[in-house]
Order: structure tokens, then C-alpha cells, then sequence
């Protein structure tokens, strides 16, 4: 089950590693888009949710969800490992280094890069220190 948790301030929908896999636009309406919708500014979904063809850019697959999200004023944040996709060629690598420069969209390695990245101008957290959720319950790293 995806929780809502809040990083400096902003509630970030972190969806499951177990989940449903991403593997078209309907799915990510329903499985990262509607959940968000109302109370979450950034989705969080492992890499390995998403469908192999998102990171083959001939597909459209990638391009098709990341318009869907920027329609629905969704930031999107691929975590995980995706080595094995970049070494397949220079178009996925260049969206990702694109993307990272951006704000709407990021590829980083863990929820830790995402809490850091969130934070404000020179207002990195201390490593091992975790944001709790909403309800105040302490999430563990």
C-alpha cells in the first residue's frame, strides 16, 4: 500500500516495490496518478514498477506517463538502480541527465536522495535522520 509522507514540507506518495507494474498510461492513472491526485505533490515509484519498455524511448511509453503527469501537476521520481537500462543506449541516458536538472522529473537512487534533493538551498539533512509521515510515525531508512 503507498503511503504519503512529507519531505521538507511536501507530501511525497511512496508507492510499493510489490505493487502492480506501470506498464501503460491507464495504469499509471490508476496505480500512481489517482492516488496522489489529492494529497500527494510527488509520486515516488521503484524502477522496478515500471515496465521495461518505459525505458525504451522508441516505445513512447516513458514520454506518454511523463506528459500524463505533467497534465495532472504530478512531480514524478523513478527510484532505484537502472544501470541495466542505460547501458542499452545514449537516448534513456540523456533524458535521465535532461530530467535530473529539472524539477518535475528525477531518476535517484533511494528514497535518501530524494529527502536530500527535496531540501531546501543548502539545507541538506543530516545522513540517517528520516522524515516521518504525516501521522508521525517514525518511517524507518
Amino acid at each position: 500500500m503507498p503511503e504519503i509522507v512529507e519531505y521538507h514540507g511536501v507530501p511525497v506518495l511512496v508507492c510499493d516495490a510489490s505493487g502492480d507494474t506501470i506498464a501503460d498510461v491507464q495504469d499509471a492513472l490508476d496505480h500512481l496518478i489517482g492516488a496522489a491526485f489529492t494529497s500527494a505533490e510527488v509520486v515516488a515509484v521503484p524502477s522496478a514498477r515500471l515496465d521495461d519498455r518505459f525505458f525504451d524511448l522508441s516505445t513512447g511509453l516513458a514520454g506518454a506517463i511523463l506528459q500524463t503527469c505533467a497534465n495532472y501537476r504530478l512531480r514524478l521520481v523513478v527510484l532505484g538502480d537502472i544501470g541495466h537500462h542505460l547501458s542499452a543506449g545514449s537516448a534513456l541516458s540523456d533524458l535521465v541527465s535532461e530530467a535530473n536538472r529539472g524539477r518535475d522529473i528525477w531518476f535517484l537512487s533511494d528514497l535518501d536522495a530524494l529527502a536530500d534533493r527535496m531540501a531546501p538551498n543548502g539545507d541538506r539533512r543530516p545522513s540517517g535522520r528520516v522524515d516521518r509521515p504525516r501521522d508521525g510515525a517514525h518511517r524507518p531508512g
